[in-house]
C-alpha cells in the first residue's frame, strides 16, 4: 500500500482538473493531480474547438491546427444563418497536455494511470495497475467527466448525458469556418463539421440513445456533405465518443468536496460546448480550495459555487431551459429552431 498525503486531491486531469490543479499550486498549495488514463488527452473525445479568448487564457503551445472566421447553420441541408465566431481547433490531446505541465510547472504533482475507487472518510482508495493507493486530501476537486465518482459521493450527479459519437474525415477542400447541422434525424441536437487543415472532425450529438440511432444519423450527415462536395466519401475514421452532460445549475460544493467541469455539469446544454468553461471554472475551483486552507475555514469553498453562478450561472439556466423547449416542441423544427439555436437573436430573448 502506497500512502500519499497532500491538502489539495484533484481527480482528473483533463483541461478543468489541471487549471484547478494549476491555480490551486499557484497559490501555495500542496496538489495532487489524479489522472485515470496513462496518457493525458488520450483519447480525445472533443470536437476541438475553442474560441479565441481562451487562447490568451492559456500557455503558449503548439496546439492550434487552424483559426476560424465564423459559423454557418444549416436546416436540413440548406443554410439559415452565417455569424462571425472566432475561434481556433486544435489537437485537444496536446492542449490537454499543456495544461497539465503548466500545473506541474506551478508545483502540483501528477501521477497518471490511477483509478480513484472510493473514498473512507478523509482517505481516498485508489489504484495503479496493482499497486494500492491511499491520498490523504483536505479538499478533494472532482474534474473527473460526465459521470463523475466525486459527484456520486456528493449526491450531485449530472442528471441527464447526451450520446455523441465523431469521425475525422478528409475535405475536399480547406473551410474557414464552422458548420452545423440541424434535421428531424438528430432529434433534441445537431450535426457538426469542425475543420481541421485538411480534415475534419464530422460528428453528431442527440437524445436519442439507441447506438442504430446515433449511426444512422451520422452516415446521413456523411452523405449530405459528400454530396455536397465538402468531404471525400472515403477515407472516415471513428475518432471519439461519448456522454454531454445537459443539465440545469445545481450545487457543486459539499463538506470538503468541490466539483469542476464536466463532473459539474458546465457544458452548454444547446451547444454542448466545454472547453471554456473547464478552464475558467476549474481555476476558481483551484483558488477556493487554496483560500479556504489558507484561511483554515473550509466553509469558503462556498464562495467558489457563488463566483461560477455569478459568472456562467444565468447562461447555463437559459441555455437549459431552451433545451427543454427544444425537446418538448412537437411541431416541426423550422418552427422553433430561432428560439433554441444561438446563432438567432430569437435564442437570447427572454422566456
Amino acid at each position: 500500500m502506497t500512502e500519499l498525503v497532500c491538502e489539495i486531491a484533484v481527480i482528473g486531469a483533463g483541461p478543468a482538473g489541471s487549471s484547478a490543479a494549476r491555480a490551486a499550486a499557484a497559490s501555495g498549495a500542496d496538489v495532487l493531480l489524479l489522472e485515470r488514463r496513462s496518457e493525458i488527452g488520450v483519447p480525445v473525445r472533443c470536437a476541438e474547438f475553442i474560441p479565441a479568448p481562451l487562447v490568451g487564457m492559456v500557455p503558449k503551445g503548439d496546439f492550434i491546427v487552424q483559426p476560424i472566421k465564423g459559423m454557418r447553420t444549416f436546416l436540413n441541408g440548406e443554410q439559415i444563418q452565417h455569424l462571425d465566431a472566432p475561434g481556433f481547433t486544435i489537437c485537444r490531446d496536446r492542449f490537454d497536455k499543456l495544461l497539465a505541465a503548466d500545473a506541474v510547472a506551478a508545483g502540483a504533482r501528477l501521477l497518471t494511470g490511477v483509478f480513484v475507487a472510493g473514498r473512507d472518510g478523509a482517505t481516498l482508495k485508489a489504484c495503479r495497475e496493482d499497486e494500492r493507493i491511499s491520498v490523504r486530501a483536505a479538499v478533494v476537486i472532482g474534474a473527473d467527466g460526465p459521470h463523475s465518482r466525486v459527484a456520486r459521493w456528493m449526491n450531485s450527479i449530472n442528471s441527464r448525458c447526451l450520446p455523441a459519437v465523431q469521425m475525422g474525415v478528409d475535405l475536399t477542400r480547406p473551410l474557414e469556418e464552422t458548420e452545423f447541422y440541424f434535421c428531424e434525424d438528430i432529434p433534441g441536437g445537431y450535426g457538426w463539421l469542425f475543420p481541421k487543415g485538411r480534415r475534419a472532425n464530422v460528428g453528431v450529438g442527440m437524445t436519442a440513445r439507441k447506438p442504430s440511432v446515433l449511426y444512422a444519423a451520422i452516415d446521413n450527415l456523411l452523405h449530405l456533405l459528400s454530396s455536397q462536395g465538402k468531404i471525400f466519401s472515403v477515407s472516415r475514421s471513428l475518432t471519439g465518443g461519448g456522454w454531454v452532460p445537459a443539465v440545469a445549475p445545481r450545487s457543486i460544493v459539499r463538506d470538503n468536496m468541490l466539483l469542476t467541469g464536466d463532473a459539474a455539469g458546465y457544458t452548454h446544454p444547446i451547444t454542448g460546448g466545454g472547453v471554456f468553461q473547464a478552464v475558467v471554472g476549474g481555476g476558481m475551483a483551484g483558488n477556493w480550495a487554496a483560500r479556504a486552507l489558507q484561511a483554515g475555514n473550509i466553509k469558503l469553498l462556498r464562495a467558489y459555487e457563488e463566483e461560477w453562478n455569478d459568472y456562467y450561472g444565468d447562461t447555463l439556466a437559459h441555455a437549459f431551459q431552451r433545451r427543454q423547449l427544444l425537446e418538448e416542441h412537437a411541431g416541426p423544427l423550422h418552427d422553433i429552431i430561432e428560439r433554441c439555436w444561438i446563432g438567432f437573436k430569437d435564442y437570447y430573448a427572454e422566456s
